[in-house]
């Protein structure tokens, strides 16, 4: 780490411990109403944990450690159980799923042992797993929710490692090959009766990816600037975890040393985060857990706010329980860095209770004059402005390649008034145990609006206490309000965004959308042609070709999907064509795909990252810059645009030739097959409305449309394209008008 970053993170913990020590003793409330002074003091101790939160991030972040994958024979891989855990998600969701773990690739395939773990015992999933040539494991009145079906698993299976997928998370070919290497020695020491060093490893999570915009992303109209919320955990976070061997198990994409799930007694069943604590008990037990940087499987992430609400409601209860059964305060099986990165993990879910006091501190000054901190401007200024000021610098060398603190206030903002209460329950013991699978669908109810209810409250009083603070002042008034003023102007623009959260906007696809670069052969009537796929989705394609081909929307095209590993052929129409670069993009509309190619169709999607979707946040887009866009997206005209699906286009070509036409010469300015324009005026349209001339051997038959006087055109419809079609000169102009866009 360079000398100049160390010197920032240490003169910034240091003015943030003066600053929190002047806090302390200088600021509280200590003679105002018990009220001011509980929410002082409280207000006073969430500066403190957050202050500790983020210095922890910095402190992990200059750990110097990397993950090295082992050299392997091929020989030397070990048995592995593939786990895919399901409740009640849609066959056609754990379809993909199932598919892509059968595709994995492993030296010596019959070492990998694929089961369906489904514990609602349906039979169109044990279908489903027989189709696919997998194994099933049904169970019938499951008390003990995912741990209880993976459980059940274990005592059915015996390879030496198990890797566990939940029913959305489509794992990539090479998934197995970048996993297992890692536990291949201890799990040879292991068999033979040899002793093997438990700090090994006990687990591999590979980073959790996803491959739709989450809500943030897609509600926030950021699809394009900010990776998935979840990224920064687990691509920057988790992976700092590795160097105190504490990588979080996040349930899904990871194997697991079978023998360390046996020596803590399988996956605990007191918790609704089985996953974890067992990386907890596992850590306890000696081993040490890591996570790998690069995504290895991606599923889907909720797409609307009141599921993941209610996954991270989960979520935080499982964790605040896990870390009361594993005492992870004073646990002296744990590593005092393994401590400290759960107590870390502890923390966070505390964050949104501190989130509501940061903004209600402010709005209780302004609009109910109570004073929770005591101060004047320039001891603020003295104390508070630089500790704040490289606070934010420091954080933001730890964590922009992923998001901003400002955007990760966003967050806390947006989840704060509906995780509070939950997490607090928890802490107090009041559980809620019953299991919920994430509904990961599209929740299109109005009554989805209510959720945006609390943020409105806060952001009127925010508002509120703005106008009537400032209001009849000027000069140094202003001045010596400036900092309330500010927080108010702060918190009333992560609540817009909070507000635009909840209210979403239209989801129009019913597919997400890879973006692709690889070639293909589509063939229509007995023509082939080569060219450029865009980006694929279940329900259709789009290409790009440099020849305005003429595919009319009742053409049936057979389209050869090649890449490295995968071949399919499925069949589809044109609904889209339109110019880009020096050629022309259609757009497909998939009409069918045989059973025999839809194995390889799935994937040939999903096999690959989603380019579509960034994964590092735009550096040069200022949280401004987000604000306006969203407000430029929401007031501008919101109705659908006209859909692929709702009418054809054809490839409009400039010709611009000189041709004869009834006997006069003109230009032949463009056309798109149905029509053409020419200069100037042909003929009297109401004598003459119908003409014919001959282009490149081809008998043209014309009626006449309308005359533009402005540009001295004439616009004709081209009456013989059926018979046209069939003619080798017809096709030969697809090559004569290569590039004219």
């Amino acid at each position: 780490m360079k000398t100049s970053k160390r010197i920032l993170y240490f003169v910034a913990f240091v003015t943030t411990a003066f600053y929190l020590t002047w806090r302390l003793v200088a600021t509280i409330p200590w003679h105002d109403s018990w009220f001011a002074l509980i929410f002082g003091i409280l207000l006073w101790g969430s500066e403190v944990v957050s202050a500790i939160t983020g210095y922890i991030l910095i402190w992990n972040k200059q750990k110097d450690f990397e993950l090295e994958k082992p050299e392997i024979a091929k020989e030397r891989y070990p048995d592995v159980d593939v786990l895919i855990a399901t409740h009640n998600e849609d066959p056609e969701l754990l379809y993909k799923t199932i598919n892509a773990c059968t595709f994995m690739e492993y030296p010596d395939k019959s070492k990998v042992h694929i089961y369906v773990c489904d514990d609602t015992n349906r039979l169109e999933v044990a279908k489903l797993a027989d189709e696919l040539g997998v194994g099933y494991f049904g169970l019938a009145d499951n008390k003990d929710a995912k741990s209880g079906n993976y459980n059940n698993a274990l005592r059915q299976t015996s390879s030496p490692l198990v890797a566990t997928f939940d029913a959305d998370m489509i794992p990539y070919r090479e998934f197995l090959l970048e996993t297992v290497p890692y536990f291949v020695e201890q799990v040879e020491a292991y068999e033979n009766g040899d002793d093997y060093d438990k700090s090994k490893v006990g687990l591999i999570q590979t980073p959790q990816s996803f491959y739709n915009a989450d809500i943030f992303q897609f509600n926030l109209f950021s699809e394009s600037t900010l990776p998935n919320e979840q990224d920064f955990f687990s691509k920057e976070i988790n992976v700092c975890n590795n160097s105190h061997g504490a990588a979080v198990y996040t349930g899904s994409n990871t194997v697991i040393f079978r023998k360390a799930i046996e020596d803590v007694g399988g996956f605990p069943t007191d918790t609704i985060t089985e996953d974890f604590e067992l990386g907890v008990r596992m850590n306890a037990a000696g081993y040490v857990n890591y996570s790998t940087k690069s995504p290895m499987a991606s599923g889907l992430t909720p797409t609307d706010l009141k599921s993941v609400l209610k996954q991270r409601a989960r979520w935080g209860r499982g964790v605040i329980r896990s870390s009361y059964n594993m005492n992870i305060f004073f646990n002296p099986k744990l590593t005092k860095g393994q401590r400290i990165v759960y107590i870390n993990g502890y923390l966070y879910w505390w964050s949104f209770f501190r989130r509501l006091l940061y903004i209600l501190a402010p709005i209780l000054y302004t609009v109910f004059h109570v004073r929770v901190v005591v101060s004047n401007i320039w001891l603020l200024f003295l104390f508070w402005l630089p500790s704040y000021a490289l606070t934010h610098l420091s954080m933001r060398e730890v964590s922009k390649q992923y998001r901003t603190q400002v955007w990760g206030e966003i967050v806390e903002t947006i989840f704060a008034p509906y995780l509070f209460i939950p997490m607090m329950l928890e802490s107090f013991g009041i559980s809620d145990k019953k299991f919920k699978v994430t509904r990961k669908g599209n929740d299109t109810s109005w009554t989805l609006y209510l959720y945006a209810l609390p943020y409105l409250v806060l952001w009127g009083l925010a508002v509120y206490g703005l106008v009537t603070f400032n209001y009849g002042k000027f000069g140094s008034e202003l001045f010596y309000g400036s900092i309330i003023s500010f927080w108010l102007i702060y918190h009333i623009i992560n609540l817009t965004f909070a507000i635009f959260c909840a209210l979403g906007r239209p989801i129009y696809r019913s597919s997400e959308r890879f973006t692709v670069d690889e070639a293909m052969v589509i063939e229509v009537d007995d023509d082939s042609y080569q060219v450029r796929v865009c980006d694929i989705s279940e329900t259709g394609i789009s290409f790009y070709t440099d020849l305005p081909l003429y595919l009319p929307k009742e053409k049936e095209l057979t389209l050869n999907l090649q890449s490295r590993d995968y071949h399919a052929r499925v069949k589809g129409h044109v609904v889209r064509v339109f110019a880009i670069d020096n050629g022309w993009r259609y757009g497909v509309q998939f009409s069918e795909i045989p059973e025999a190619d839809k194995r390889e169709f799935y994937q040939y999607i999903y096999d690959r990252i989603n380019h579509n979707l960034p994964k590092e946040k735009d550096p040069w887009m200022t949280t401004w810059d987000d604000l306006f866009e969203n407000f430029s997206q929401r007031f501008q005209n919101n109705e659908r645009p006209v859909s692929a699906y709702d009418q054809v286009a054809f490839p409009k070509v400039r010709v611009n030739e000189e041709v004869q036409v009834a006997g006069k010469k003109c230009q032949l300015r463009k056309t798109d097959y149905y029509y053409m324009t020419f200069s100037g005026k042909l003929t009297n349209p109401k004598k003459e409305p119908n003409v014919a001339f001959t282009y490149k051997d081809l008998p043209i038959q014309l009626t006449f449309v309308s005359y533009d006087i402005d540009r001295d055109e004439s616009l004709y419809r081209v009456t013989n394209l059926a018979d046209l079609d069939s003619l080798p000169a017809f096709k030969a102009l697809a090559n004569e008008w290569r590039g004219r866009v």
